[in-house]
């Protein structure tokens, strides 16, 4: 097995804890495989070893290429994820009498069943509309996440709904979670994330029963360790002991599962908080992408604060990564053309959104020019979300009145935006209009048990069905523009949504929806036929996926959609970026590029879409420069004379990885980093007036993001409008203030 020497040196670690950093791509697998194998030679007990990973199919990996690389015969330590070691220890306590035997629930009607059971107790005897929203399945799902993170965070549910971004109407989740509680203990039933809460509690509570699972190992290895939360962590305290040492592998600056209990500082403080002096390894190296690719992913990871202090480095016969940018769906096509042309197949490709709403136009676009794509997640194929399918429904009726006669048609368009009217009673009233148009009076049984405000929505939705067939000849982003007023769309799709980023993307969906009307022109007959294609996944087609489920995974192309500002990083007006969400973004666009390994392709809309701050601070164009400077002149790598230097952004940051790799390359500062005059608690504001080093004097006309480093838009005098990131810029603030 041929290891660099980083690898060889967290292999050969001696005592005591060890804190392993591994870049996207370094090979940290193959370095956990060789150090296990290390210790069994050293002599350690294979069942005094426990390896930790982060899901099954990682596991399975894991074990498949330790049996592979094990001498013939040996017995092998035991492999597990947290669940199958909760497992084990709810058997273990639940057989010494610690816990109470209980059921695990593995179907979804019967966790269902039990939230639903759990939000009518704890809303007691509120109004109906209160209870028909609270049972939406949407808001259900959301409950089930909310008590699953009251048992990663080891919290309170009331602490951590008032820490968290739940809105008003959740304001009943923190007694439904002691509802939930309560009816599985009744019920002799637990879920998945009992599993590590149950045990865990008991342990805490019980010296005795500590002692009694202590002692056992010698050594923990825990891969991914940066997306393990509290509990997890807690518990695994617990086991290590004061005797056991702990190897966390992992990367802080992949940490993007922050919504559900992870957090970087678990890699970095949390450890030795929790273990004491750790050795700390680098693994730097990475084998999927060449230097373009890990330049721009030092350039992009750089700005935030919550990070190791390291840097990815390309090995040498990694891929010549190349890395380009385009606009939008047209963007699309074209990159995917070009990756035809030079014989590679789509299969090869990914194309990656911040959320699955962003690849409503790329599928559409798709759709429309017969290019074979397939869905990570079926339920999110444009046709078969429900929004879509209801406004598809609406524009629908506007080309084919009869449908006026079709109750499913209007059961449909009543329950799409919810006027939190249950579905039961939405049927039965599409079931009586379809008979009879009349609108019933307000003392109809149909109508008598619903609120006035209730009775007015649901009657102002009838008379918008009534009226677009007279709407016919209007265009098709007329008529959505028309629907999505009349229903208050966006207002009901945020009241709806159980957390403010679901409402917001929900929104966003309404507004790519109407950008892809305008594109269809006068036809909306084509465009209802292209929102209603029944198109399938097709294995030889591209990939759609989001950067969350990508975790992992790599390309040999990358297709990296909606990088604009508000879309990624993801915020608005109602939910601005604060600077720890921002290095959460960050670090999501951090391994969202780090899947390419031979062409990555960043696109932003252009239009009203402004490009991302990220697309700036990754500085994409240099470091493609750079990289292909490195690889002209790889034959003669000590000396670069003789060419003219190269005007890098971060000449320190670009310095430190050339001498990493034992290379020099004349470099010019083109962007020279703000001096110490830009001290942090200096404010940019609109109206300021400033002076750039290249492009002269200018005004600000926006300021948005970090406060401490916002991205500021500038109108200069002789430059016209730039968009520059404060305290990176050459600037200085004029005396005087504003304008």
């Amino acid at each position: 097995m041929r290891l660099t020497a980083e690898q060889r040196a967290v292999v050969e670690h001696g005592a005591g804890h060890a804190r392993v950093a591994a870049v996207a791509g370094s090979g940290k697998t193959t370095t956990m495989v060789a150090r296990v194998l290390r210790l069994l030679e050293r002599g350690v007990p294979p069942q005094r070893i426990l390896v930790l990973m982060f899901n099954r199919s990682a596991r399975a990996d894991f074990q498949a290429r330790l049996a592979a690389m094990a001498p013939a015969g040996q017995r092998l330590p035991d492999v597990r994820t947290f669940h199958s070691l909760g497992h084990r220890l709810t058997g273990s306590l639940t057989r010494w009498g610690a816990l109470v035997p209980r059921q695990l629930l593995t179907a979804d009607w019967q966790l269902e069943r039990l939230l639903r059971q759990a939000t009518q107790l704890a809303l007691g005897d509120q109004d109906t509309e209160a209870r028909e929203s609270a049972l939406d399945a949407e808001r259900l799902e959301a409950l089930a996440h909310f008590c699953g993170l009251v048992k990663a965070e080891m919290v309170s549910a009331a602490e951590l709904h008032e820490r968290l971004d739940y809105g008003d109407e959740t304001r009943y989740f923190p007694a439904a979670f002691e509802q939930v509680e309560a009816l599985l203990e009744q019920h002799g039933l637990m879920g998945y994330a009992d599993l590590l809460y149950r045990p865990l509690k008991a342990l805490e509570a019980d010296a005795g029963l500590r002692a009694r699972i202590q002692g056992f190992l010698d050594h923990v290895i825990i891969d991914e360790y940066q997306d393990i939360n509290v509990a997890q962590q807690r518990l695994l305290a617990l086991l290590a002991g004061e005797h056991a040492e702990v190897m966390a592998v992992g990367d802080a600056n992949q940490c993007i599962y922050e919504w559900r209990g992870a957090h970087p500082e678990t890699m970095l403080q949390r450890f030795t908080d929790t273990f004491g002096v750790a050795v700390d390894y680098p693994l730097s190296t990475t084998f999927r992408h060449g230097h373009a690719l890990a330049l721009a992913a030092n350039h992009a990871i750089d700005a935030n604060r919550r990070r190791p202090d390291q840097q990815c480095l390309a090995a040498p016969g990694n891929p010549q990564t190349r890395i380009g940018a385009g606009h939008g769906c047209r963007g699309l096509l074209d990159g995917l053309a070009a990756w035809q042309r030079q014989g590679r197949e789509l299969d090869e490709a990914c194309v990656l959104v911040r959320s699955w709403a962003l690849s409503v136009p790329l599928q559409l676009a798709l759709l429309r020019e017969g290019v074979a794509f397939r869905l990570a997640r079926e339920d999110r194929f444009v046709f078969r979300l429900p929004l879509v399918q209801a406004l598809a429904g609406y524009l629908r009726l506007a080309c084919t009145p009869e449908l006026l006669r079709d109750p499913g048609h209007l059961a449909l368009l009543f329950a799409q935006p919810t006027p939190f009217v249950a579905r039961e009673r939405l049927e039965a009233l599409a079931r009586r209009l379809a008979e009879d148009p009349r609108w019933p009076a307000p003392h109809d049984p149909l109508l008598a048990a619903l609120k006035p405000h209730q009775k007015r929505t649901l009657k102002k939705r009838w008379a918008l069905l009534c009226e677009l067939p007279r709407l016919a000849a209007r265009s098709p982003a007329e008529l959505l523009d028309h629907v999505v007023t009349e229903v208050d769309a966006e207002k009901v799709l945020k009241r709806a949504a159980a957390r403010r980023d679901k409402g917001e993307e929900d929104v966003r969906l309404l507004d790519v929806l109407k950008e892809q009307a305008i594109e269809l022109g006068n036809d909306t007959e084509a465009f209802v036929e292209l929102l209603s294609r029944p198109v399938e996944s097709r294995d030889d087609g591209v990939l759609i996926n989001t950067i969350h489920g990508a975790k992992g995974l790599e390309w040999p192309l990358v297709v990296l959609a909606g990088v604009n500002e508000q879309d990624f990083p993801h915020y608005t007006r109602d939910n601005p970026l604060f600077p720890q969400r921002l290095e959460e973004e960050r670090r999501l666009f951090y391994v969202a590029i780090t899947r390419a390994r031979e062409r990555l392709l960043l696109l932003h809309d252009g239009g009203d879409h402004r490009p991302s701050r990220f697309l700036a601070e990754s500085a994409w164009e240099e470091c493609d420069r750079l990289a292909q400077r490195l690889e002209a002149d790889d034959a003669n790598a000590a000396v670069d004379a003789g060419k003219a230097p190269l005007a890098v952004s971060r000449p320190e940051l670009v310095k430190r990885y050339l001498d990493a790799l034992g290379r020099e390359l004349p470099l010019a500062p083109g962007m020279p980093e703000a001096t110490d005059q830009m001290a942090p608690s200096q404010a940019f504001g609109v109206g300021q007036r400033l002076r750039h080093a290249v492009f002269g004097e200018g005004e600000i006309d926006l300021v948005e993001g970090d406060p401490d480093n916002p991205v500021i838009e500038v109108r200069f005098l002789h430059a016209g409008r730039r968009r520059l990131i404060a305290r990176r810029a050459p600037i200085e603030l004029l005396q005087g203030g504003h304008a």
